[in-house]
């Protein structure tokens, strides 16, 4: 799976010249919200009446909310949050390689101008991440409070490329998709949307909008076609990116449980070297001194079968179930031991200050 995160400005460059089919400086291109953005959008993607495609009306709607993110390594994309000049976008997009945030990044918005943005606060476990600008009566968009039908219509606007404000658009593919952790996720991608709309790098943070408008997500990420996928992108949901986004923004942090254990899925090689029981858990092979594993008595070996209530086949499942706590709460863990089985109860720590 790639992050979409940003585009190198050289790169750039070169897209632009070949799009524009010149060996010389690349057309100039609007930067007015008022100019007529690139579309991408099947035939039948038309509004409730049968009648006009309903995609320039979504258009016209969001993209005034949507920016270009630019740092000291790429560009990426944004939506406007609130009028007071907060922006949401996906923190990777606002981190450097080692996973620091920018002090500060350029914000272009749609209708060209540019203000210098600071910051505010990153969440990697969610990739969502805040900037605010010196700025006021911004057109913010207007964020889904639920997730969208499966086979509904997606809009995505961006800046795939660096081509500002660019669309694409399909529809729903599927809900509630969760990705293993990776070197690019660390904490894995739970509980997205999925869509056939044509997303690159640096749509990464743009708005993924539905039919009447509003933002039912920000483009994530997406299986390149050299991996044999067509048209197979991932959405943060809205409800995600405002929880998120509002929790920033109060106190700079977010809140996630935390179990406190390095888990990996149980291949059959790795059943067989160490005479596992079984390939369907998640193993553990660290618990931190001092985490609320450890607390509660869990041991390198144990295997995790069941996470409260939730049976736990691999590592995702366990990650989707502790996604689904908050810190404090105390829950039932059945542990496969040797030949023996046995239920740890667990409080759960914050992943902000667990050990």
């Amino acid at each position: 799976m790639k992050y979409i995160r940003i585009y190198p400005a050289a790169a750039v460059t070169a897209a632009a010249l070949a799009l524009a089919g010149c060996t010389g400086s690349p057309a100039p291109t609007s930067n007015s919200s008022a100019a007529s953005p690139t579309i991408s959008a099947p035939a039948a993607t038309q509004a409730a009446g049968g009648g006009l495609p309903a995609v320039p009306g979504v258009v016209k709607e969001v993209e005034p909310s949507v920016v270009t993110i630019r740092t000291d390594i790429g560009l990426g994309s944004g939506v406007i949050y609130h009028s007071d000049g907060s922006i949401v976008t996906d923190a990777h997009v606002v981190e450097n390689e080692q996973k620091q945030p920018f002090k500060n990044v350029q914000v272009q918005f749609a209708d060209g101008s540019q203000s210098q943005g600071t910051v505010l606060g990153v969440d990697d476990v969610t990739d969502v991440g805040i900037i605010k600008v010196d700025r006021t009566g911004l057109p913010a968009a207007k964020f889904a409070s639920s997730d969208p039908e499966v086979g509904s219509m997606t809009v995505v606007i961006g800046s795939p490329l660096g081509l500002e404000e660019t669309v694409t658009a399909g529809i729903v593919s599927s809900l509630h998709r969760n990705m293993p952790p990776s070197k690019e996720s660390p904490h894995g991608a739970i509980d997205l949307l999925q869509t056939d709309a044509p997303i690159s790098p640096g749509n990464s943070g743009g708005a993924v909008a539905d039919s009447t408008g509003q933002v039912i997500g920000l483009s994530e990420a997406y299986l390149p076609p050299s991996s044999g996928a067509v048209a197979i992108g991932f959405v943060t949901p809205s409800s995600t990116v405002t929880n998120v986004a509002d929790q920033l923004l109060a106190s700079g942090s977010v809140k996630h449980a935390a179990l406190g254990v390095v888990p990996t899925d149980i291949t059959p090689q790795l059943a067989q070297r160490f005479s596992l029981p079984a390939t369907a858990g998640a193993l553990i092979v660290n618990v931190s001194p001092g985490s609320p594993a450890d607390q509660a008595g869990m041991k390198t070996g144990d295997i995790i079968t069941k996470f409260a209530e939730t049976q736990i086949g691999n590592v995702t499942d366990l990650l989707v179930a502790l996604r689904k706590q908050d810190p404090g709460q105390q829950v039932d863990v059945v542990v496969q031991r040797g030949s023996a089985s046995q239920t740890l109860h667990v409080t759960l720590g914050n992943l902000a200050t667990a050990p």
